[in-house]
């Protein structure tokens, strides 16, 4: 008997939106060729994807990997952060250059 493999469909993209609790919104990116003009042309999807921790913030680079239906909408659950988003952030205590700009 031959046993059947498991093969875990993984994918990477960017956070576009985190404001529920336990998910998040995954844009992925892809080029697909012109049928016509033989150029380029970038594609994209989002998928709503399960977040476990709240991890993720909005701008990170994550894998999902596809798994049962965990709701009407999300077939998809966070493995990993690929890489977290930069931010910029103002120290505590520091001036804001905006409210010195005014002379």
């Amino acid at each position: 008997m031959a046993e059947t493999v498991k093969r875990t469909v993984s994918k990477v993209g960017v956070v576009t939106s985190n404001k529920m609790d336990k998910s998040v919104v995954v844009r992925i990116d892809r080029t697909v060729q012109d049928g016509r003009y033989k150029r380029y042309v970038r594609r994209s999807k989002n998928f709503m994807a399960h977040d476990e921790q709240n991890a993720c913030r909005e701008g990170d680079v994550v894998e999902i990997v596809e798994c049962r239906p965990l709701s009407a909408r999300k077939r998809w659950r966070v493995n990993r952060v690929v890489r977290k988003a930069v931010t910029l952030e103002t120290p505590a205590g520091a001036a804001d250059p905006a409210d010195q700009a005014g002379g």
